[in-house]
């Protein structure tokens, strides 16, 4: 039967969790152990297909899809507990990583003491793993959902989600709520807020000129382009949450000849919408310094801000009264970095983002999940599909 909070016995799932510990670390290791850098065909299928097995062995999962991704490999999609006239909660991660092909030699899956190692295991190769011992957990517990469940694993939300957002805003938007797998912030903490991200390329066009023989004649890219990034970089520091970083900067030609062309690439995160038409309003109504110069500007808004709502309070402060109940004090945090989540707040849905499995190291060398979190996350996460 439909399951309300109070009924919930959460040190039960806690319990369950311990005893598929296991079995749930052997299935995050084979996943590990498939590369799947975004944009490799092959890696991404194999994983799909590793996962779209595991799903058939659960009896509540009544439709598995694969969604070809063009360049780079599949989506999944599966739903479970069907249920008509429900709007469903999603449970949303993604397959690849950031890790080449060959990681895997030089940083293989090991486990010391309470750590288990490998590229993407904690971004976010385990999460992949927990939500469908979640759906299992809610199908052999007898824990039938309030609604029906919908997992949607992207394969390129590490470039950006360029092919995902589309199936990610398709099934958010109509949605009770959007449950994000990324990994936490330090300490466990979900994350309640993210800022949106945007890219743009600033390129200056000036003159050629000889530096020893007329340096007059010439009107120089880099010179405008370093006044255009002092320009941007006062943005940082300022009272509201816009922050701004160049990146890369590459110009001329050779060191006698005033450089006729430079260009930037710039990374700008921003917390709130009204802050995104800032940047877009800035960006497009920079003027040169030097009027010799021109100024192209290319770029957009990646991922509009998940802001910290009424919405996804109420969702933090179900979670964190779930948790309360078997022991596990969870925080909150809000964070400059963007996923998929982000997505789904722009399309109106209630989200909360951050509640993968605790570890450190997203995309570095020493990238690692805590196992002793696997039956908290895992029954706080069984909970909160229960109850929503």
């Amino acid at each position: 039967m439909n399951q309300d909070t109070e009924a919930l016995d959460t040190a039960a799932l806690e319990r369950y969790f311990k005893e598929r510990l296991t079995d749930v670390l052997s299935l995050t290791r084979a996943l590990v152990e498939i590369e799947s850098p975004s944009g490799d065909e092959q890696g991404s299928k194999a994983v799909v297909a590793l996962l779209a097995s595991e799903a058939r062995s659960i009896d509540s999962v009544s439709i598995i899809e694969k969604i070809s991704s063009a360049d780079y490999g599949e989506h999944l999609r599966l739903r479970a507990f069907d249920q008509e006239e429900a709007k469903p909660i999603i449970i949303l991660g993604h397959t690849d990583t950031v890790h080449p092909r060959g990681s895997l030699l030089q940083r293989p899956w090991r486990i010391d003491g309470n750590r288990a190692y490998g590229p993407g295991v904690f971004d976010m190769k385990a999460n992949c793993a927990l939500a469908l011992e979640s759906i299992r957990a809610c199908t052999l517990l007898g824990l039938k959902p309030r609604r029906p469940l919908v997992l949607l694993l992207t394969c390129d939300e590490e470039r950006g989600s360029g092919r995902g957002r589309s199936l990610v805003e398709a099934e958010a938007v109509h949605s009770e709520a959007v449950l994000v797998l990324e990994p936490p912030a330090a300490g466990g903490r979900v994350k309640t807020g993210r800022k949106g991200t945007a890219s743009f390329t600033l390129e200056t066009r000036g003159r050629a000129a000889h530096a020893g023989l007329e340096p007059e004649k010439g009107a120089s890219a880099i010179l405008e382009l370093a006044r255009q990034i002092q320009r941007l970089h006062d943005l940082n520091g300022k009272a509201d949450g816009i922050s701004v970083n160049v990146g890369v900067i590459k110009g001329g030609t050779v060191p006698n000849v005033v450089p006729a062309e430079a260009w930037a690439e710039v990374d700008i995160r921003f917390s709130t919408s009204a802050e995104a038409q800032r940047v877009e309003e800035l960006f497009r109504s920079l003027q040169p310094f030097d009027d010799r110069v021109q100024l192209v500007v290319q770029g957009e808004i990646n991922r509009p801000p998940l802001e910290r709502d009424e919405r996804v309070l109420a969702l933090f402060e179900k979670a964190r009264e779930l948790a309360r109940t078997f022991g596990y004090e969870l925080g909150e945090a809000q964070v400059g970095g963007a996923s998929d989540g982000n997505f789904a707040a722009a399309v109106g849905a209630s989200v909360l983002d951050g509640l993968g499995l605790d570890g450190d190291g997203a995309h570095a060398v020493h990238e690692h999940i805590l196992i002793e979190d696997i039956p908290r996350r895992g029954a706080l996460l069984t909970a909160l599909l229960a109850t929503v």
